[in-house]
Order: structure tokens, then sequence, then C-alpha cells
């Protein structure tokens, strides 16, 4: 669909809802293609192509809201679409919140934010890739014996956003990924590992041969295992289960949780929720990045902000929705938070803080969801490796995490140097504080 088409189309829109009486309307269109390749067992176990189109649309009435979609893109489904969210809408109670976010607020600056980047590679090229990422998983030990397969894929996105306010945004992106799990046997007994690479850009994707490597390393790591006795002691998270923490963190400071009062972060802007060592930064102009946007779900432009500083909550992630309920402003989050930048605490790495551990855990993977919003309770299932001086012994399996959130995220000693930078969190290591882990 290009540009043309889609204005055209919208005010199309916009014109039948107007028409038909809403009071005021938002709509997108959309479409997307891409392929994705799995290997496995030493051959091309699935290749998927796929390609749509969408249509969505909200009719607001006497503040009451009715939404429709479909993905037929004809003038004449447009029209059914819109007629069934105008009809929804006069059978929905109203709500005296409901509403177009305000139209000061939109984004009337459009910006280039460096997501849009095919990657020239063709199907049979991308099981080349596959196969020899899988290749060497299995190549990486003896005792690595198989995988759960190995992955390349790649998209490509274009989203047009209209109201009737008269915004109009347009977003084209690319994504791109490849990925491999690999599995590891010794005495009977079988762990698996996994390693991972996504971006905007296919130049900035990890060397497939490495992803294998290391994703055969960790499935290796992991044979062995031991319980261990239940105890208090450091909890070292790596980066990939670390942004866990930080998403119960933005869970608790949205707005769906604070207007309903299900958080354990009530009434906590200006007071410090985290370790004075923590400082988050929202950045949604971040160049290439997995969450970067101009503007949010509603239209409402976005702007780099600090949300924690020195472990202070100053800001929540707000839509105007649930601004209104509370009686404050949008922060541009409708839709969630856009790219999340921890910084770290110091120039220790992963390396550095395993050698100042004492006595504690390091957790690399995280089983179940045992975490209440509401209260902070947490409580999760891990595997990871037992580090005593400074040295690892032997990995762990079979045993719980558990602690409150609230106290888990004033008892962070160090961030780690070692950025992950995949997806919409980037940051290092967590190292937590006298943490419960129930085991033997």
């Amino acid at each position: 669909m290009n540009k043309e088409k889609f204005h055209n189309k919208t005010q199309f829109a916009l014109d039948h809802a107007k028409k038909i009486g809403a009071d005021q309307t938002s709509l997108s269109f959309g479409s997307a293609s891409g392929f994705s390749v799995t290997a496995q067992n030493g051959s091309i176990d699935t290749v998927e192509n796929h390609q749509d189109q969408r249509f969505s649309i909200s009719v607001h009435l006497n503040q009451s809201i009715g939404s429709a979609s479909s993905n037929d893109l004809s003038e004449s489904t447009i029209i059914k679409t819109i007629d069934k969210a105008y009809s929804l809408a006069s059978l929905t109670a109203a709500d005296e919140y409901n509403g177009l976010a305000d139209k000061e607020l939109m984004a009337i600056n459009p910006m280039d934010l460096d997501l849009f980047h095919p990657w020239d590679i063709d199907i049979l090229s991308a099981q080349k890739l596959a196969l020899e990422c899988e290749q060497a998983a299995i190549d990486y030990h003896p005792k690595v014996i198989n995988s759960e397969g190995a992955s390349v894929g790649s998209y490509k996105n274009e989203s047009y956003y209209a109201n009737s306010h008269g915004f109009f945004g347009v977003t084209n992106s690319t994504g791109h990924s490849i990925s491999c799990t690999a599995i590891a046997e010794e005495d009977g007994l079988m762990e698996m590992d996994y390693d991972y690479s996504s971006e905007r850009h296919p130049e900035d994707l990890m060397n497939h041969i490495e992803i294998g490597k290391n994703a055969g390393s960790k499935a290796l790591a992991n044979l062995g295992s031991k319980k261990i006795k239940t105890q208090q002691a450091q909890i070292l998270y790596t980066p990939r289960v670390a942004k866990s923490i930080i998403s119960h963190l933005m869970d608790a400071i949205s707005g769906g949780s604070l207007y309903r009062k299900s958080s354990f972060l009530l009434d906590s802007m200006g007071k410090t929720v985290c370790s004075e060592i923590m400082t988050i930064k929202e950045d949604p102009h971040l160049k290439r990045g997995s969450s970067s946007a101009y503007f949010d779900g509603e239209g409402v432009e976005t702007n780099p902000r600090l949300i924690v500083d020195q472990g202070k909550l100053l800001g929540y992630l707000l839509s105007s929705y649930s601004a209104r309920r509370l009686g404050m402003e949008t922060t541009g989050n409708a839709g969630g938070h856009h790219n999340l930048l921890i910084e770290p605490s110091g120039s220790d790495d992963f390396n550095a803080l395993v050698k100042g551990m004492k006595k504690g855990l390091i957790v690399t993977g995280l089983i179940g969801y045992g975490v209440n919003i509401v209260n902070g309770d947490y409580s999760r299932g891990a595997n990871g490796f037992w580090v005593e001086n400074g040295e690892i012994l032997y990995p762990v399996s079979e045993i719980t995490i558990a602690g409150n959130l609230k106290n888990m995220l004033n008892d962070i000693e160090a961030i780690g140097s070692d950025m992950d930078n995949n997806g919409s969190t980037k940051m290092g290591s967590l190292l937590i504080n006298n943490l419960m882990i129930a085991g033997q």
C-alpha cells in the first residue's frame, strides 16, 4: 500500500464515520510480509512465508467506544467495518474518561528513526544460514547431540495511524532474527539452552555461527546440575532474565495497574522505589530501536525521559484514558513503553560481578510466572549456577526464588556493564542481595 492510497482510504473512512454520526474516530491500516525458515536434524524442517493486511477502527459516540477490524481493505468492507464499530459504540456503556488524546499533543513533526532495512536474502540463503547455525551448535562438543531447531526470519511492516483530529502517522519498519536451541546429553540426562539475535538491520545481527556455538556452550554448561539447600543468598540475574525484573516494575507503574489500584507501587511518584544505583531512561527516538516511535498508539508525540533517576520514580506509563482516570496527563505510552535503557552501576561486567560474589546463585533461566503485581510477591522456578568465593562451581536446577519485588528492587547491589541490546530493554546483569532460594 503506498502513502497516497493510504491517505485516500483513511479520508474515506473518516468521512464515513463522521457521516453516520461518530463524535471522534481513530483508525489504522497496515500490511506486513516476511518469512521464516527452521533447520532441525541437519535438514530444513519448515519454511513459512506470510503476507497480510489489516484495517481497524474505533468509533467514539457519546463517550462510548466501539471497535472493529477486517483483513479486507475494499471500500465496501471498510464501510461495513465502520458501521459495525458504530453499532457496538451505541450498545456500550458511556465512560467519561473515553475520548481521543488532546489534539495539541499530536506528533506533528515526523521523524526518521532508521527502522526500515530490508534484508537482501533469498530463502535458499536463509536455509543455508539456519543449517550452518544448527551445525555450529552440534559441532561445539560431542555431548551436544541435537537441537530444537535453528531459525532465520525476516519481516517488513508498513503501518498507518490516523484520527479525526487530522493526525496522520506513518511507520515503516523491518525486523530480522537468528536463533538456535541446542540439546546436550550426559548419562542419559538432557539439558537445553538457546541463543538468539534480533535487530532492525541485518548488519547488526550476531554472526549465525557464534549464535550456534553459544547455544551449544550454554546447553553443555547445564549438564550435571545439582540441587542446593534452602537458604538466603545473592542472586545474579544474567541480562536475558534480568529484563523480567524491569518488566515487573513497568507493569507496576502502568496506568492500568495504577487506576485499578492493583499495583504495589501506588502513590509512588517522586518516591524512592529502587536502589539508588538504578536509573532507567526511556528513549522512543533511539535509532534502529526495537520499540522506537515518534508517536504512540494514539498519535501522541513521544519524548525521551527519565522514568527512574537514582532510585526515585519520576514518571508513570500512561495513555490518555489512564491519565484521565488518575487526574494526570498522558505520557505518550498508549501501547506500552518504548526503548528502556538501564545504566550500568559501574564498569564491572558479568565476570567481574561473579568474582565479587562470596556465595550465591547465577540465574540463567526462569520457569513459570508466580508474580503478584498487586502486592509484589515474587516466586519463580529457576536454574543456573552456584558460586562460592567468586568461582562457578556447578549448575543448579529445580529451585525456586522467592521474595517481594519492593524489597528486591531496593536490594539491587550492582548493574553490570555487559549490555544485552536485544529487545526493547537494554541492560546488563543484575545483582540482588538476600533473596530466598528454596531447594532441598
